[in-house]
């Protein structure tokens, strides 16, 4: 990948079987996601806390619909790995 900003890494002889290269490292895009309630069972906090944590987090997914008149609006988090990570070594500190 000629002018790109990750690394793809190599596959290897591993124990008797080639392992084939993997994801390009670093890539947000590739990594795992998490919902709002995934962290909120996994922390032990509600799914209101959870938002109120993300919700203006960096590199945090979020899409929905927006508040009409007549209804109420809808959206949707997603927070990569490496996010959830982030505020939890900072909520440690």
């Amino acid at each position: 990948m000629r002018g790109s900003a990750y690394k793809v890494s190599a596959g290897h002889w591993n124990g008797g079987q080639w392992t084939e290269p993997g994801p390009p490292i670093g890539d947000p895009a590739l990594e795992r996601h998490y919902s709002v309630n995934e962290i909120a069972k996994s922390w032990g906090l509600s799914g209101n806390t959870i938002r109120r944590i993300f919700e203006k987090e960096p590199g945090v997914i979020e899409w929905g619909t927006t508040e009409t008149r007549f209804s109420r609006g809808y959206r949707t988090l997603r927070i990569p790995e490496s996010v959830m990570m982030r505020v939890h070594q900072r909520l440690r500190k």
